[in-house]
């Protein structure tokens, strides 16, 4: 016997069960941003869940001159801190219909470049990224609409969003002077491009409030890698005079450095105190346990995911956006006055 295909429901028969035009039925569909009737748009989304309807995406994207796909262009899709992110990105966009292609660079920025190109290409409706390498004038020339997961400073012309960075710094700082330390250790991550601030600037800025004195032996730089944290951690326990708690600018470094002081056979945090960024899973789940500075990674995506949108539905007039989202102390017990 011959089987029979199921006949798919088309937009029109979607609109007819509705009542409505075939294009008050495609705007609803489409997520459009044009005021509909919630009446309305109800009856329509009643239809498509009755009939079965499901929109197609390519001869959409034909009649649109949309993809409905949107890039997120990040520098190290193993660093635990972007899928937090990423499903922050994912969870705002899917409501609207958009697909996110995730662009993976390694701190490459000749591979970043690259996926750049296909902006140009018109492959993505829109771009969110972090910068590896990529200036403010490099995306002006992108002409698609451009969310930065970076410092508002350095990006001028492009909504950004992002953590607080000086304050995640002090918040570090500042636990580590309240346990009563003095002498503290920094594992910077790597100078890859030009910032309006780092962590180090918040180190010497809160070394002169406080009146400590400075060592430049205590700030090592290294790759944001747990080797990097390792290696950066044996240079400082070999000073003459190691310091009595460190803080790594995120937590990868951190649980690295967390293996080079007991490698050493040197217990923590009664040797010495390690506090991280990010609050990645692994923190919690350490020996000791990490403590760190959360930060909203959630929230970064999802707003970010939000500001694209609006920019891809013509909001163009809107000046820039540029906010900051306050980070919090995850207090463990990596951390504890010194002896």
């Amino acid at each position: 016997m011959a089987l029979t295909m199921k006949k798919v429901p088309t937009l029109r028969e979607v609109a007819q069960l509705a009542g409505v035009s075939k294009a008050t039925a495609a705007r609803v569909v489409s997520g459009s941003s044009e005021p509909i009737r919630e009446e309305t748009r109800e009856r329509v989304l009643e239809a498509v869940r009755e009939l079965g309807y499901e929109r197609h995406a390519i001869a959409g994207s034909l009649r649109s001159a949309r993809t409905f796909m949107v890039a997120l262009s990040i520098p190290d899709i193993t660093n635990p801190f972007w899928p937090e992110v990423a499903r922050g990105v994912q969870d705002r966009l899917e409501e609207s219909g958009y697909t996110v292609v995730m662009l993976n660079n390694d701190w490459n920025v000749e591979r970043e470049q690259n996926h750049l190109k296909r902006m140009g290409q018109k492959q993505f409706d829109g771009l969110i990224i972090n910068p590896t390498g990529t200036l403010n004038s490099d995306l002006l020339k992108l002409r698609v609409p451009v969310v930065v997961l970076a410092s508002g400073e350095t990006y001028p012309d492009f909504d950004t969003v992002s953590s607080d960075s000086a304050q995640a710094g002090r918040l570090a700082m500042h636990h580590l002077i309240e346990l009563g330390h003095r002498r503290i250790g920094l594992i910077a991550g790597p100078l890859r491009r030009h910032k309006s601030h780092t962590h180090r600037d918040t180190y010497v800025r809160i070394h002169e409030q406080h009146q400590l004195p400075f060592d430049a032996d205590l700030i090592i730089q290294s790759e944001f890698s747990e080797e990097g944290g390792y290696l950066a951690m044996k240079r400082l326990l070999a000073l003459p005079v190691p310091p009595t708690a460190v803080f790594a600018v995120n937590d990868i470094i951190a649980l690295g450095a967390l293996q080079a002081v007991q490698q050493a056979r040197l217990p923590v945090p009664e040797a010495i105190s390690i506090i991280g960024m990010d609050n990645i899973f692994a923190a919690a789940t350490s020996y000791p346990p990490l403590t760190t500075i959360a930060k909203p990674k959630y929230e970064i995506g999802s707003i970010a995911a939000g500001f694209l949108l609006e920019r891809i539905d013509g909001f163009s007039k809107l000046s820039p956006r540029h906010p900051l989202l306050s980070c919090t102390l995850q207090q463990r017990g990596s951390t504890a006055p010194p002896l």
